[in-house]
């Protein structure tokens, strides 16, 4: 009788045992299952952002040096979506998303509202932000830091200055000369101040200032000597 007990003692410890064995098991399960979960959750956020950037900065015209290195950054991010996600609704989106950043072409007429280029100037922060950890992990040189800071720099300022000559074109085309020529006065002004090696700036201030003579309203100039005039007057 006293064996049966040791035994029936036995058994239940060995089910409890294998109970909390299959509670632990199921539990890791979940808990990795909610790190996959927010792992990818995070990278959606990073990739779509890194790839919406590369978008917007190729369509700016962004030199290929600084979409290289961004574009490296995103495969990296997309691999590992591949690897975690391979047949996802992810997946697909970020798939799709690389060939649009892949297919876009520059067309400066993309930013001519206040909030695109206020997006833009996000997208050219990020990548500032994503720079500088390159930097500091050695994937860069503190003289390519500073070149393609310099570059992101007058990449901004270009884009500011084409929306507002971009909008003063279309506003012209309405007959609102006023308001057009105060846009132009503003993108020459951003040039100007702009703290560049004057090379760079010159062919945007040629191509701002004949518009601004043109519809700058004419001064009167009065020639001649008093004579003349008087006998105008006569």
């Amino acid at each position: 009788m006293q064996q049966e007990s040791v035994l029936y003692l036995i058994i239940i410890a060995a089910i409890g045992l294998a109970a909390l064995g299959l509670n632990h098991f199921i539990s890791r399960r979940e808990h990795a299952a909610e790190v996959k979960q927010e792992r990818l959750k995070d990278l959606r956020t990073q990739t779509f952002h890194i790839l919406d950037t590369i978008t917007a900065l190729k369509a700016a015209g962004c030199k290929n040096d600084i979409l290289d290195r961004l574009n490296q950054h995103a495969m990296v991010l997309i691999e590992e979506v591949s690897m975690l996600a391979p047949d996802s609704d992810l997946m697909t989106q970020v798939n799709n998303q690389k060939e649009t950043a892949d297919r876009t072409m520059p067309s400066h007429t993309q930013f001519t509202s206040d909030k695109e280029l206020k997006k833009f100037q996000i997208y050219v922060n990020y990548t500032e932000k994503l720079l500088k950890k390159m930097l500091a992990k050695g994937k860069i040189s503190p003289i390519q830091a500073r070149n393609y800071g310099q570059e992101l720099y007058w990449l901004n300022i270009s884009v500011v200055a084409d929306a507002h000559i971009m909008q003063a074109k279309m506003l012209l085309e309405s007959g609102d000369k006023l308001i057009a020529l105060s846009h132009l006065k503003h993108a020459k002004a951003v040039v100007v101040r702009a703290m560049v090696a004057q090379h760079l700036k010159q062919p945007k201030l040629d191509e701002i200032q004949p518009l601004i003579k043109e519809l700058e309203p004419k001064r009167s100039s009065y020639g001649g000597t008093l004579e003349d005039s008087i006998s105008d007057i006569n």
